[in-house]
Order: C-alpha cells, then sequence, then structure tokens
C-alpha cells in the first residue's frame, strides 16, 4: 500500500519520499504509480501536467535517513511487529522531535508500536484502506499517549487528502477489521464445513447484502496471510474464541495459497 499513499500525498501538493529496501521495489513502485496516474488522465480526472506534477514531487530512496526531515511519516511494511519496531526505533533517532510518526498497521497496537521511541505523543495510526487512491476512509488510531495535537494534525492532513478520517481507539482490530475479518472468517467456516461452495457464498453476500464483493473474493485480494495476522492479533489480544482463525484459512496458509498475489486463494488467478 506504501506506493498508493506515496502517491495520494504527492497528488495533493507534498513533496514525498518513498523508502523501500531495494531498487527494484522502489522502480516497481514508482511504475504502479506512473500507471495509475496514466488511467486518471485517460478518466480525465486530473490532467497531463498534474500527473507529471505529482511525479515531480515524489523522490525514490533505500535508506531511511531520507525521512530525516520529513514533517511526518507513515510506516507501511507487513504486518510484523518486529520488524515495525525496528524501524520506529530507527526513524525515532532520525528523525526531528516535532516529526510525526504514523503507522498504516490495520491490528498491530499503536500503543505497542510508541513504547518502541521516545516520542510516545507523536506516534498514531493512519490505516489507509485498499487501494488509496480510490478509497475515502482512514481510521485515525490513538494510542494510550498520542497528543490531541497529534490526533489535530493527522486528521487534518487526512481531510486535506480528500479523505474522510475517522477516530478510532486502541483495540485490537480497530473498527475495520474487528468487524470485517470475523465476517470472512465465518465465510471460510461456511466453505469449509460445506454449507455451500465459494461461489455461492460470495453471491450471498453481494446480492443478499450488497457488498461490492463477496468475503472470499476480499480475502484473495486483501491476502490471506495477511487476514490470518489480524485474526491472530484479535484472538490473541481479546481472548475471545470468536476470533480464532478457521482451520482451512491456517491450511490455506501453510500451502502458500495466498489469494491474488500468490496466483492462488479461494479462487485461481494463474491466467
Amino acid at each position: 500500500m506504501g506506493n498508493g499513499i506515496a502517491q495520494v500525498f504527492a497528488q495533493f501538493g507534498n513533496d514525498v519520499h518513498l523508502i523501500d529496501v531495494q531498487q527494484e521495489y522502489l522502480d516497481r513502485a514508482m511504475g504502479t504509480i506512473e500507471k495509475n496516474l496514466g488511467r486518471m488522465v485517460s478518466k480525465e480526472k486530473i490532467t497531463a501536467e498534474e500527473a507529471k506534477a505529482t511525479l515531480g514531487r515524489l523522490t525514490p530512496a533505500t535508506e531511511l535517513k531520507a525521512a530525516a526531515d520529513c514533517d511526518l511519516v507513515v510506516e507501511a511494511v507487513f504486518e510484523n511487529f518486529a520488524v515495525k519496531k525496528e524501524i520506529f526505533t530507527q526513524l525515532d533517532a532520525l528523525c526531528g522531535p516535532e516529526t510525526i510518526l504514523a503507522s498504516n498497521t490495520s491490528s498491530i497496537s499503536l500503543t505497542k508500536i510508541a513504547g518502541t521511541t521516545g516520542r510516545a505523543d507523536k506516534v498514531i495510526g493512519m490505516h489507509f484502506m485498499n487501494p488509496v487512491p480510490i478509497m475515502k476512509l482512514v481510521e485515525v488510531i490513538c494510542g494510550q499517549a498520542t497528543s490531541q495535537e497529534t490526533l489535530a494534525k493527522v486528521t487534518q492532513w487526512s481531510t486535506d487528502l480528500g479523505k474522510v478520517p475517522v477516530t478510532v481507539q486502541d483495540y485490537p482490530g480497530f473498527i475495520s477489521n474487528r468487524v470485517l475479518m470475523p465476517m470472512i472468517n465465518e465465510a471460510v467456516y461456511c466453505l469449509m464445513e460445506g454449507v455451500a461452495d465459494k461461489e455461492a457464498i460470495d453471491t450471498v453476500m453481494k446480492l443478499g447484502m450488497a457488498h461490492p464483493m463477496g468475503p472470499l473474493t476480499l480475502a484473495d485480494f486483501i491476502g490471506l496471510d495477511v487476514c490470518l495476522d489480524i485474526l491472530e492479533v484479535m484472538h490473541s489480544g481479546l481472548g475471545d474464541p470468536k476470533y480464532r482463525p478457521c482451520p482451512l484459512l491456517r491450511r490455506m496458509v501453510a500451502a502458500g495459497h495466498l489469494g491474488r498475489k500468490s496466483g492462488r486463494g479461494f479462487y485461481d488467478y494463474s491466467e
């Protein structure tokens, strides 16, 4: 999601450093952004000049020190606390005392992340929805020590990006995934128990509940490994058996059937 977040900030006039660990990842990200902007130009949502200006505000980098002078840093690595801890510890040492450090985490405690820094009052969650350039929502998540000043700034930044910020307190799953993931998990249980096939389950939720895509299709889009990680966090953090991941979900992740990104999940994307 990092390239989508970078694109949106750049589109709305901000100079952005897009940081990743290898140049090939940055090249791929910039290619994705250029393609997205080209699509927007073809649909006449932006002009060719605006697309060019957006690309001009993006500076790729392979070292975290590129973020040293930023007002806001948004971390968007995968859902692994050890990796996030390392990044936030480094950012805390590199960035100025007024820099706000945000995480795009979809499930990990902001209070726990903030505890790895010496600026817990300036650590906050900015949970964007995927795909970032299209989806309007941003969950703005306050850790235990997040200051009202930090919340106000991030809320305003989110609004300035054309997003709708919703303030959420730091509990496992926040709002979006605390409601969404049990639904996806229950759909997997329905499939495992033979209640219906995958097409029927998805069709019921699309036509009966007016969801734009069924829960199993959505799980493939999110990534089954991501769904499993989020459920594990909620099951551990809340201690309620209703968040226990379905054994079929565990088995599919163990088999490497992760959804669209691996070419196979509940559906086959090999072609």
